[in-house]
């Protein structure tokens, strides 16, 4: 880890912490933001809303040029949680992982815990991290003192719109009955039916259910196998106010105006508001503008005349892909999708964020009104998307991939002490979400710097902007979904991925430490590298890996990014076990920050 020029700005007092966390959301669905990037209003593609952030964007640092380091919701949570990048905490998809194993650290909900504050979470926190308990599923890890969950405890108990879940029945074997898709109307009536059943042809019931659902929410529904449920656009059967989110909201609320008492719960359970006497850290996870995307009418409305830009593609550009990207490229494509389909998917989405714009507000100014009655300092930090979205980019309507749509996000940071976070800030070099836990802890008035710390790979936002820490000339991540294991390595003008392991699962005990410099000797073309020339190709269309050209720098990307995530503490667990784990150092120090690319390997 860098050191500080000096020591870190403090706070007075303990402040209040929100931690707001959004899932699937572009920073271009942020007015301030393309501000700040393109010099207009809207986004490259056209309109989009947002006074409630832009406001806020005022009071603070906004930092154009953070990455998160998985697109996919689980290990980029989980990343963001333990303060690790996904090779130093092996959590690369969605497995159940657990805090058994010995290389596992306290994430940074547990650490503050420690710091005297109070703790809670409100809607989708979601990083797959529990407590050991093999068979039938995992246990609660503790990571927060109070939880209110948009599906345990939202979805479940009425309280929502339009979900879908897998439905078991452990009597019966196969317990996995299929996939049942809920609707939940403003009146209270309930309509259930299978989108897809287990071993079963659907029924005519739930074929006459899912037409009569599409044509009354005029729903858009995905058509690439394995994806046909995902909802990318349509009306919400909710009103503004009543949707899943807004409940989320609702109970983030109730938590701060019950302070100190108990109250009921928006589904009737009994519950204590917060506790004054401790500072509070708060994690509020939308789910918007994730699927099923469905603005409420009164935010559809505003955007139904819209005309937005698509996104160029041609199919020759998979051309130069290699197999591992068309997959994710197959998996979420929208070639099939007529005009008017991929511009109610583009209108539907930015309605959407719209509407969290909308709720952001409103949450923001509870939390302020609870600090400022509380006579307590407080810290906004808000992470715009876990990951990003592709609105046509690539071809696809969807995540998962190494390209700036899918791993480019933005960070909003204010607080009530301007000396520490200015107002009107602008931070334009990389950040990563690896930055938020020592951010936090070092709010909280912990040095994390100190020994104990040493296992956090990001760096405190503040010291970043006031340059008291050196700039880092690249951002890393890793994902394991739908395509098998892909690192990627972002620089100011190239960006680069490439498969990590020769195999497609999730580790098992079997493989663990086993042929972990396969990507740096294997024929090229086994490695199924990207590379993309931001100087020539802002837009990622054009992969020059096997250029002639680039071939030598795209081998220097190789090795460089291989040392650092197969041989400087890469951790692989197999998680169905208790203690089954390997971390490989055979490159220890090889993620050192700094990239000095020969200048003979860059094309003129």
């Amino acid at each position: 880890m860098f050191e500080p020029k000096k020591p870190s700005a403090k706070f007075k007092s303990q402040p209040n912490i929100l931690w707001i966390i959004t899932d699937d959301q572009r920073p271009d669905s942020v007015s301030y933001y393309n501000q700040l990037v393109f010099g207009q209003k809207n986004s490259p593609l056209g309109y989009v809303e947002s006074p409630n952030i832009d406001k806020l964007a005022t009071e603070g640092v906004f930092y154009t040029n953070a990455f998160n380091q998985s697109p996919v919701c689980g290990p980029s949570r989980g990343s963001m949680l333990s303060g690790r990048y996904p090779f130093r905490n092996g959590h690369y998809a969605f497995e159940l992982t657990h805090q058994n194993p010995d290389f596992v650290k306290p994430t940074v909900s547990q650490s503050i815990r420690e710091l005297g504050y109070q703790t809670a979470t409100f809607g989708k926190e979601d990083s797959y991290i529990f407590k050991w308990g093999p068979g039938q599923g995992f246990h609660d890890a503790n990571l927060y003192d109070y939880k209110v969950h948009f599906k345990h405890d939202l979805q479940k108990n009425g309280k929502g719109d339009l979900f879908t879940k897998v439905l078991y029945d452990w009597n019966k074997k196969p317990n996995k009955q299929g996939t049942v898709e809920t609707v939940l109307y403003p009146d209270g009536r309930k309509k259930q039916y299978f989108l897809q059943r287990h071993q079963a042809d659907l029924t005519q019931q739930d074929i006459a259910a899912i037409e009569s659902v599409n044509q009354e929410f005029d729903l858009l529904r995905a058509y690439t196998r394995g994806n046909t449920n995902l909802i990318l656009g349509g009306v919400n059967p909710q009103p503004a106010g009543e949707t899943v989110d807004a409940y989320i909201v609702k109970e983030f609320k109730n938590y701060l105006a019950n302070a100190n008492k108990s109250f009921k719960t928006s589904w009737g359970k009994t519950a204590k508001g917060a506790d004054t006497s401790k500072p509070q850290f708060l994690n509020l996870g939308f789910h918007l503008p994730h699927t099923p995307v469905l603005p409420p009418k009164s935010f559809r409305d505003r955007f139904k005349d819209k005309v937005y830009d698509i996104p160029k593609f041609e199919k020759s550009e998979l051309d130069k892909l290699p197999e591992q990207l068309k997959r994710i490229y197959n998996a979420g494509k929208i070639d099939e999708m007529t005009y008017e389909q991929k511009q109610q998917a583009i209108r539907d989405y930015y309605a959407f964020t719209a509407y969290g714009d909308a709720l952001i507000g409103e949450a923001v100014e509870a939390f302020k009104k609870y600090s400022e009655e509380n006579n307590q300092e407080y810290l906004i930090l808000f992470a715009i998307g876990d990951h990003s979205w592709h609105l046509g980019e690539q071809g696809m309507e969807a995540k998962f991939g190494p390209w700036k749509q899918s791993v480019a996000n933005a960070i909003l940071a204010v607080a009530s002490d301007k000396s520490i976070v200015p107002a009107g800030g602008v931070y334009r070099d990389l950040v990563e979400f690896v930055d938020f836990a020592p951010t936090i802890l070092t709010a909280a008035g912990d040095n994390v710097y100190q020994q104990k710390y040493q296992y956090l790979d990001g760096l405190n936002l503040f010291d970043v902007y006031s340059e008291n820490l050196p700039k880092r000339d690249y951002i890393l991540g890793e994902i394991n979904v739908i395509a098998g294991p892909r690192a990627y390595l972002h620089s100011d003008r190239f960006r680069f991925s490439m498969r990590t392991r020769p195999f497609n699962n999730w580790v098992n005990e079997k493989q663990l430490g086993k042929n972990l410099q396969w990507a740096l000797v294997a024929p090229a073309e086994k490695v199924e590298m990207s590379l993309y020339d931001l100087a020539k190709d802002p837009l990622e269309r054009n992969n020059v890996a096997y250029d002639k050209e680039y071939k030598a720098l795209a081998n220097w990307f190789r090795q460089k990014l291989g040392n650092i995530v197969l041989g400087d503490g890469r951790v692989e667990a197999d998680w169905s076990k208790a203690n089954s784990y390997h971390i490989s150092n055979f490159a220890k120090g090889a993620d050192d920050k700094s990239l000095n690319i020969p200048a003979d390997l860059i094309p003129d």
